[in-house]
């Protein structure tokens, strides 16, 4: 049986989903980003598909997310998406530590994946992070800069936002975006999905940015994967899929 726990991972609130028989274990643990104007009950079919391939499933809500909801909805902190994401990277060590120092990491085995606003997440962390071992992007973004150009220049609403404030987000993602440090990959197997019909997230630039490094010694374990006219929406097929490449990535690793 599955297990969903509701809990806080020190002060950030998660679902922590894991098979009841294995909970008392040390498991390699595995995050799952939401996506925009999501929240971490809106995964669990992602977390419960993990889980049953035998990790520990975290799903975090993002800043301004499900229970960490302030000042109105998320929708209302559009101004803010970049930052959400920059805060999810920050937070990311200290919900990892707490499972260290009371569930254990087996192996010191930590995935990362996402949808969307998720995915974007989840590369940041593999720009950030050189201890995760593997992730699963779906439908998200490498390119957080570019793409936050083009979200920009089709936002009348930003024609009032201070230019120095657009210029001091675009400086910090800079940070935080793989394609700007694609070999910070380092040889670790990462998995694209995307929809070549995307309305939200653009499919061009993750592909540009996949066919770019495939023939790079630091990218010999990145895959991609599309599904033609896929919008911004993951089958279901897909969320089984990548819970299968954890799996697989776990047990080439260990």
């Amino acid at each position: 049986m599955i297990e969903i726990l509701n809990k806080h991972a020190g002060k950030y609130p998660v679902l922590e989903i894991v098979d009841a028989k294995l909970a008392q274990e040390e498991l390699p643990l595995v995050f799952f980003y939401h996506g925009w104007k999501g929240c971490k009950e809106k995964v669990v079919s992602q977390g419960y598909e993990l889980a049953r391939q035998g990790f520990r499933v975290i799903l975090p809500d993002a800043k301004f997310h499900g229970d960490r909801q302030v000042g109105g909805p998320a929708s209302t902190h559009y101004l803010e998406f970049w930052q959400i994401i920059a805060d999810s990277v920050a937070e990311f060590p200290e919900i990892v530590d707490y499972y260290a120092k009371t569930s254990g990491i087996k192996d010191k085995w930590i995935g990362v994946s996402g949808l969307s606003m998720g995915g974007i997440t989840t590369c940041a962390l593999l720009r950030s992070y050189d201890w995760i071992k593997s992730a699963v992007c779906l439908m998200g973004s490498p390119c957080p800069v570019a793409f936050a150009k083009k979200l920009i220049a089709s936002m009348p609403e930003v024609k009032n936002v201070p230019q120095q404030y657009i210029d001091s987000q675009l400086e910090a993602l800079q940070a935080i975006d793989l394609s700007f440090k694609p070999e910070t990959l380092a040889g670790r197997p990462v998995h694209f999905w995307h929809g070549t019909a995307d309305q939200i997230v653009p499919y061009q630039p993750t592909k540009d940015f996949y066919d770019s490094i495939k023939e790079k010694t630091y990218a010999n374990r990145i895959t991609f994967e599309s599904t033609q006219d896929g919008v911004h929406r993951v089958p279901y097929e897909i969320t089984v899929s990548m819970a299968d490449k954890f799996k697989q990535f776990y047990q080439e690793d260990c």
